[in-house]
């Protein structure tokens, strides 16, 4: 799942693409165990780049495209059941809205036969398999397998489902009840780069703690505290080193304190459960409840906090000074700030989720630190509190506002499971109409038309205040056009996408449901189709589409591209609806888009030997396609995209991912120039 606070507050995705290169991340090796005289398990090992990730056998359908063997055994042997595959990692893909599970680093596969013929001595096979990594996705590829029986290694004793009871490897037969209902798959070590940690991902969860503590900071339950535990510890000590040292000693138990908070979460859950948990529908719908109750909590109908004992023996013991009292009235603050703090705490833990493993501690270590950071520095510098704002209404304003956005987040975490069951209760429309009418509502609420509990009289509105209140009732008219079809780039990744929707070709297009009836199926050219939700006229097939293109005089674009390639949808929703893009697309050029994983087959007089794997045939549509795109650009990845003129020359430099419109208009703009020249 991809997390809403990552979402919110990462400005921007850097992302590189490799031109003219053919990639395989993918290695394949087999080795045979011999089980007892006739029963061998056939064992296909994979090892995958760094950063690639294989799909396991068991795909939904209209989702990638799953791995696959195929065996020649014929009369000599029997294959036992299915091949059995290692658990791997299993997410809920919001691109495709389904459960998708895959490998990374390394895996290997086992198949189980029982020799008929005692005297056979190779095993030949065949793999069908799809590979991706974040950025791109590589069409189906085909690797022969030759499993010598006669190197077998033997192995004494098995266990039931054909899997050596000498083996640490967890395995599962995808096709068993238990793997189709499985919900808590986790990824088996099998290497040591597999048990490596993703620091960048660490770094990000260390900033966006210590972000929600510096917010945290402007609370009513924790400001007021500054300037009064700063001002005890200098008055307190002897002398002014002691304050400070005293002060810092304070924090530090401070930053303790959330630490172990952190570290009993992975005590009690474990640092691979939580990353589970975060592809779980029960999990969304849980954190969705949560993030309900903190934000009714700020917004202020009532307040979430410890019990009143806790804080009295806290207090109780804080009298006791030296550093054990320094300890306790850090845990005392902890207690009595709970109210506010709390629902950080918690937004932390979801966070964390999505990265597992230590991640809940390196929250907590930012979140705690940002929050010590001033009682140590204001008691170094304690001039420095005359500048601190007042106390006032303004704390339980900013409380509020957190509290309308605590509520707007927690609708993406529904979402997310409403995506996952296909249940179409929180489709595109619904969830941006529930938005606008969260964000508008606390547009009022910042102009002062509407008062909350634990507000104080409000006598006019400052110019920060009034500025805060213009970008959210912008920002609210913004997303008004989303009801109608608008892309809403600017929050493209919380809504659920375009296709699931009551109109996903826009409000008033007969396909969408209701409104007139379109003409323009009648006219389409032979093997043409409207691609929606955009409706640009586009060809499958590169013979039907380069006839129209030498009918009309138009250049070509020709879009390799794929069903399971995640970028691809993200550019045909985030970059193609630009509106001089999409002018480009639907009137200067002619669209023909190439699917490299159509496994449709191809008529048998379409079949032919591969160019790049002498020997093997292309039966497959995507096959043909992936072969055109890999012998004429020397590349194998997608999206691709190519503007070629009539003679089928290139135009300009084919392009890969260009995530930026301008960046990708401009080089459409050039295609197009040079074809008119």
């Amino acid at each position: 799942m991809r997390n809403i606070l990552l979402y919110f507050l990462l400005v921007s995705l850097t992302w590189t693409t490799a031109k003219g290169q053919v990639l395989e991340p993918v290695k394949w090796s087999t080795s045979v165990e011999k089980i007892s005289d006739t029963e061998y398990d056939l064992i296909a090992r994979a090892k995958i780049d760094k950063g690639w990730h294989l799909y396991s056998q068991d795909v939904p359908e209209d989702g990638p495209i799953p791995t696959t063997f195929i065996y020649e055994t014929g009369k000599d042997a029997e294959l036992m059941g299915n091949t059995i595959e290692e658990k791997g990692v299993t997410i809920d893909d919001p691109v495709f809205n389904m459960r998708i599970k895959f490998f990374e680093n390394a895996t290997e596969f086992r198949q189980r036969i029982t020799l008929i013929n005692k005297e056979l001595s190779l095993v030949k096979g065949e793999v069908e398999f799809m590979v991706c990594d974040d950025i791109r996705c590589l069409p189906p590829s085909y690797v022969d397998l030759n499993f010598d029986l006669k190197n077998a290694k033997t192995v004494t004793g098995s266990a039931a489902g054909g899997v050596n009871t000498g083996s640490t490897i967890d395995f599962q037969d995808p096709n068993s009840k238990d793997a189709v209902a499985s919900t808590n798959d986790t990824k088996v070590l099998n290497s040591k780069e597999d048990s490596g940690t993703d620091h960048s991902g660490l770094w990000t969860i260390f900033i966006l703690g210590m972000g929600a503590g510096l917010i945290a900071l402007f609370t009513p339950c924790v400001f007021p505290l500054i300037p009064m535990t700063v001002s005890f510890f200098t008055k307190q000590s002897q002398n002014k080193a002691q304050g400070v040292k005293n002060a810092i000693i304070y924090g530090i138990c401070i930053i303790v304190i959330y630490v172990i908070l952190g570290t009993g979460v992975v005590a009690i859950f474990g640092a691979s459960a939580i990353n589970e948990f975060s592809t779980s529908v029960t999990f969304n719908l849980i954190f969705f409840f949560i993030l309900v109750i903190f934000a009714v909590s700020f917004l202020g109908a009532f307040e979430i906090m410890l019990p009143n004992s806790w804080a009295n023996k806290i207090d109780r013991k804080a009298d006791k000074g030296g550093y054990t009292g320094i300890f306790f009235m850090a845990l005392a603050l902890a207690i009595v700030s709970f109210s506010c703090t709390g629902p950080f705490v918690g937004n932390i833990i979801v966070l964390s989720a999505t990265t597992g493993g230590l991640a809940p501690m390196i929250g907590m270590f930012g979140f705690a630190l940002a929050l010590a950071l001033p009682f140590g520095l204001f008691a170094a510098f304690p001039g420095w509190l005359n500048s601190l704002p007042k106390s006032g209404g303004w704390l339980n304003t900013v409380k509020v506002v957190l509290g309308f956005l605590e509520l707007a987040f927690a609708f993406k975490f529904l979402s997310q499971a409403d995506l996952v069951l296909q249940l179409h209760f929180l489709e595109r429309e619904v969830f941006i109409a529930i938005w606008i009418a969260i964000f508008g509502t606390l547009a009022f609420y910042l102009f002062g038309k509407i008062k909350l509990p634990h507000d104080s009289p409000l006598t006019h509105i400052s110019v920060g205040r009034l500025s805060l209140g213009l970008l959210v009732l912008s920002f609210t008219i913004y997303m008004i056009p989303g009801l109608w079809g608008a892309p809403l780039n600017l929050i493209s990744a919380f809504p659920p996408p375009l296709d699931y929707s009551e109109s996903p070709y826009g409000v008033g297009n007969s396909k969408g449901g209701g409104g007139f009836v379109s003409n323009d199926a009648q006219e389409l050219p032979d093997g043409a189709h409207l691609l929606a939700p955009h409706q640009i006229l586009a060809f499958n097939d590169y013979d039907k589409g380069l006839a129209y293109a030498k009918q009309v005089g138009k250049p070509i674009m020709l879009d390799f591209t794929g069903w399971a390639c995640v970028n691809c949808r993200k550019m045909e929703q985030n970059v193609w609806p630009n509106d001089q893009v999409l002018n480009i697309l639907k009137n200067e050029v002619v669209l023909i888009s190439l699917y490299v994983d159509d496994k449709r087959k191809l008529e048998d007089d379409e079949v032919i030997e591969s160019q790049l794997k002498p020997g093997k045939q292309i039966k497959y549509i995507g096959q043909k396609w992936s072969e055109f795109q890999t012998i004429r650009y020397k590349t194998n990845t997608q999206p691709f995209y190519a503007l070629i003129g009539l003679d089928e020359e290139n135009l300009n430099e084919p392009v890969g991912y260009t995530p930026d419109a301008q960046e990708y208009l401009e080089w459409l703009k050039e295609g197009v120039g040079a074809f008119q020249k």
